[in-house]
């Protein structure tokens, strides 16, 4: 009621009423706007548009109010899912630092062992090679005493044919299957 009466007071003192006009004539448009605007405040106040204004306020400030509040609840749980995860994170940095060293270990057992096997491979190959070095060696002895072989036997060949004559041969050829005969049977 109070905001009612300062207001037509503070605009009953203006400069208008100054200067020394008559204010109160319709021919006047600052009284004409003074009235028209006195008018729509008591439209305004009748309909309780100020009551429904600070409504309306009052619901977007504790809408408001309530969106701040679940932000909050929001960012409590962010936060805690967020040292969750970086526990996690942390766990599963653990796990793979322990999985690179295993790796690591086994990666170096197993060249350890590589190494191992190569040279037992290596032992085995050069036995077997002195093996074949030995073997060739033998075959090339048994070749060269099996043509030294072939070789007298072409020389003797060919002096006793140059020495025998035919019927020395003949009678040698009798005498040697009479042996062979009496052997076998």
């Amino acid at each position: 009621m109070k905001r009612l009466l300062v207001l037509p007071l503070a605009l009953t003192a203006s400069p208008a009423l100054a200067a020394g006009d008559t204010f109160v004539s319709l021919a006047n448009t600052d009284f004409v706007v003074l009235i028209a605007f006195l008018i729509f405040l008591g439209i305004l106040l009748y309909f309780g548009v100020p009551k429904q204004l600070s409504g309306m306020l009052d619901k977007r400030a504790a809408d408001i109010r309530s969106e701040l509040d679940e932000a909050r609840a929001l960012r409590d749980e962010a936060q805690g899912l967020l040292a969750s995860y970086e526990r996690k994170q942390k766990d599963v940095q653990e796990q793979a630092d322990r999985i690179v060293a295993n790796a690591r270990d086994e990666a170096n057992r197993a060249a350890e062992q590589a190494k191992a096997d190569i040279a037992t491979s290596v032992d085995r190959r050069m036995a077997a090679a002195e093996e074949q070095i030995a073997s060739a060696q033998a075959a090339a002895i048994r070749d060269v005493r099996n043509r030294a072989v072939v070789v007298a036997v072409e020389a003797a060949r060919e002096v006793i044919s140059r020495q025998l004559s035919e019927e020395q041969a003949n009678r040698m050829i009798d005498s040697s299957i009479d042996t062979v005969g009496a052997k076998l049977h």
